[in-house]
């Protein structure tokens, strides 16, 4: 299954790429990337990979080296003849600029995926895309994998008595409502106005948390103001215990300050994108089994939808 297969990994993934090729069972592939006294970054493939399954391994999380990187790997896989190139971005930046919101603004998640389709791009794998409509932006292939695989089975050990779950803005209340019926609890909404970015000005708390465990559950932690504020509001409000759940720790600014003094229990995240420190309240969950499992679908032409949430609530029905 391996023979035709091919794993490279960005310098900003390699972390999390080294593990997704040994789940996979195949070695990571050279690569040399290489910056010149200017930054300009160059791209040489050292193995042939003519006729290969090449998978890209790159999260794009700032600096946007780490996306020029991908395009480039992806544009010489393609011009090494390679059968196809798939990248793999655990993270997808820009995905937060998926609209205009406001007038003479960017939509850089499409010109994300413009850009990638560009470079020669046959599919991409990625994980809980700030918004999932994104998909739509491409004319090739997008699995959208969801943290939810990842963060059932941890939940399910906590052996919380009381659980219920909060959406800490409206935007995810969709995802929210699922996987609380997975659990067959009741959820929350975190209702927050910002007068500008990374600043809420006001929040309120729709639905009873009196006597909770909360579980909050996000794509995003950025500057960790959001869930800290939540999290005090709920534990004003009578919650039992605070805890929350993030696909991508972005954790910029006063983030890791933020989380440390905030009202939460802990703050567990996926490895995404890698933590510029550590702290007692953050807990770090893998990926790389999920994506591994995905690669090998992908090769094997086979379904990913397993992996996914509405199936297990589905099997359960």
């Amino acid at each position: 299954m391996t023979k035709n297969v091919s794993i490279f990994s960005g310098t900003g993934s390699r972390y999390l790429a080294e593990r997704i090729a040994e789940k996979f069972g195949a070695p990571l592939g050279k690569v040399n990337i290489q910056r010149f006294s200017d930054g300009e970054i160059g791209v040489e493939f050292q193995e042939s990979i003519r006729g290969q399954f090449v998978f890209l391994i790159q999260s794009t999380f700032a600096p946007s080296d780490n996306l020029m990187e991908l395009l480039l790997m992806i544009d010489a896989a393609k011009r090494a003849s390679a059968y196809k190139v798939i990248a793999v971005m655990p993270y997808y930046g820009y995905a937060r600029q998926d609209r205009k919101d406001r007038p003479r603004v960017a939509i850089g998640s499409k010109l994300v995926a413009n850009m990638l389709t560009a470079a020669g791009a046959d599919r991409v794998i990625t994980m809980d895309l700030h918004a999932p409509q994104i998909q739509g932006y491409f004319d090739i292939p997008v699995d959208h994998l969801d943290s939810s695989a990842v963060f059932i089975p941890y939940i399910e050990q906590l052996g919380l008595t009381n659980l219920t779950f909060a959406a800490p803005d409206v935007g995810s209340a969709n995802r929210i409502r699922e996987i609380a019926s997975f659990f067959e609890v009741e959820m929350v909404i975190c209702d927050k106005h910002r007068k500008r970015a990374n600043e809420i000005s006001s929040m309120v708390v729709i639905g009873d948390v009196v006597d909770r465990d909360i579980v909050m559950i996000d794509d995003i932690c950025d500057t960790g103001g959001t869930l800290a504020k939540s999290a005090g509001l709920m534990k004003e409000k009578g919650a039992r215990s605070v805890r929350a759940l993030c696909t991508h720790p972005v954790l910029s600014g006063k983030a890791y300050e933020n989380i440390e003094n905030s009202a939460l229990e802990e703050l567990v995240v996926c490895d995404t994108i890698p933590l510029k420190m550590t702290t007692g309240k953050i807990k770090v969950l893998s990926v790389d089994e999920l994506f591994a499992v995905t690669l090998r679908n992908a090769v094997e032409n086979k379904s990913i939808n397993s992996l996914f949430l509405r199936s297990r609530i589905a099997n359960k029905k």
